[in-house]
């Protein structure tokens, strides 16, 4: 029986105790009619009867899912030669991979070797009686919370208490859950980029003008210590991103106010869903719409004005972004504005103000918190953004404020710091976690900023 199967099986249960707890607790009551002699009603006596099956149930996989895959290596391994238990662990864990894979049927040609398919049937006989086992424990334990459950299951019993206690209970484990994994991201990413500025100063990765993080084979070779002033990397971010706000602020902005203070209701129905489907396209597709489309045509505009584009330029990745992120400036910002109240619209058009005016000069001052916010968390969107860049900037770190030419960017920079094998005591490697750190700062400070201005306006108008 599979691990897939016992899970798939306490579910059922589970489902089946509710409806069971939700019966028995009208039956102890004399039928539907008198659910009102019930103190929790039935729904709640069956979710406390199907939580008490489940919980327990989940929490003893979980436990044997955590510990099964240790437990029988470490077994299978003391039954291997000693010649093999003896290897370094290097080699150990090799031969480990390679028995598992073995097991699982990811190979191209069946080891000969006597030792490893000794020890490849173990490690199936082994996982068969890990999986029984399992669903025998499993079973006793359901069988367990079924009785359990059922006892509590009488006209007085509080069920709807108990049932809010434990949704409360798993709603704080998860929010925990997402607490300490945020932290474990922040420790994994600080750690890995002190180890990189032992290495290479700050002032130096900070304040450097040059870029080149390749570390070279042979000693004569040009860069062989590697360059990492990150500043060119810091300016494409900036001037790519720049780039994309002055696309996408004024026609979000403004698609904004069309939709709030002008377009019909029916107008609006058809505009905004169709304006949301560009949020819900694969930055992979615009990256080869910018690539294919939009750099040719920008190149080819160049050309017949005399201005010299490169094929790989800054002003088609951050155009195309542009365009990804109008629908989030749009929406945030049509937030914002509907969250005016209309008695201050209201007030200005009595005062003798035409529409526009009391747009211009009492609607967007009044919305601008909100908007500006929006726009703060929109910038971070596009420095987070890779896929664009890497397909229509290029990869080239040059220090530049020049639109026209080929540009990278912290995120796309980290991705190439990490694609393939890499050695992670190189500097070459943990400069993508320096690069990473400085990027979460930046975008923890401009999130900051945001909620700042957002309570502020809401603290203002609501």
């Amino acid at each position: 029986m599979s691990v897939t199967h016992i899970f798939v099986a306490v579910c059922i249960v589970s489902v089946l105790l509710y409806y069971f707890g939700y019966h028995k607790s009208l039956k102890t009551v004399g039928g539907k009619p008198q659910a009102f002699k019930l103190h929790s009603r039935p729904t709640y006596h069956g979710l406390l009867l199907a939580l008490w099956c489940f919980i327990p149930c989940f929490l003893l996989f979980a436990v044997w899912m955590a510990m099964d895959t240790s437990i029988i290596t470490s077994m299978v391994v003391s039954g291997l030669p000693e010649d093999m238990q003896n290897m370094a662990p290097e080699r150990l864990n090799l031969l480990i991979n390679d028995i598992r894979n073995q097991v699982s049927g990811n190979v191209f040609q069946p080891t000969e070797d006597p030792a490893i398919i000794s020890a490849v049937e173990r490690y199936k006989e082994l996982e068969s009686l890990s999986s029984w086992t399992l669903a025998a424990a499993v079973g006793v334990t359901a069988l367990a919370g079924m009785l359990l459950g059922v006892r509590k299951i009488r006209p007085d019993f509080r069920a709807r208490n108990h049932v809010e206690r434990v949704l409360k209970i798993v709603l704080i484990i998860c929010s925990t859950i997402a607490i300490f994994t945020t932290i474990g991201i922040v420790l994994s990413v600080l750690f890995e980029a002190i180890r990189f500025f032992n290495t290479v100063p700050v002032t130096d990765f900070l304040f450097g003008l040059q870029w080149s993080p390749q570390m070279a084979i042979r000693e004569d070779q040009v860069g062989s210590s590697g360059a990492f002033g990150a500043v060119p990397v810091f300016m494409g971010t900036a001037l790519i991103s720049g780039i994309a706000m002055l696309v996408a602020v004024p026609v979000g902005l403004m698609s904004a106010i069309y939709m709030s203070e002008y377009a019909s209701k029916r107008v609006r129905g058809m505009v905004k869903p169709v304006m949301e489907i560009l949020a819900g396209i694969p930055t992979v597709v615009y990256g080869f719409f910018a690539a294919l489309m939009v750099a040719p045509l920008i190149r080819g505009l160049g050309e017949a004005v005399g201005i010299n584009i490169a094929s790989e330029s800054a002003i088609a990745a951050g155009g195309v972004m542009g365009i990804m992120i109008i629908p989030f400036v749009s929406s945030l910002s049509d937030d914002a504005i509907n969250a005016v109240p209309q008695t201050l619209r209201e007030g200005s058009l009595g005062l003798g103000a035409t529409k526009s005016e009391t747009i211009r000069k009492v609607v967007i001052p009044a919305a601008l918190p909100g908007i500006v916010g929006g726009i703060l968390l929109a910038v971070s969107r596009a420095i987070g953004e890779t896929m664009i860049v890497v397909m229509a900037a290029g990869l080239a770190a040059n220090l530049t404020a020049n639109p026209f030419e080929a540009v990278t960017t912290v995120t796309v920079q980290i991705v190439t710091l990490l694609v393939g094998d890499q050695e992670f005591d190189s500097p070459k490697t943990l400069a993508a976690f320096a690069l990473g750190l400085v990027l979460f700062a930046v975008t923890l400070v401009l999130n900051i900023i945001a909620l700042v201005v957002v309570r502020k306006y809401r603290e203002q108008y609501e």
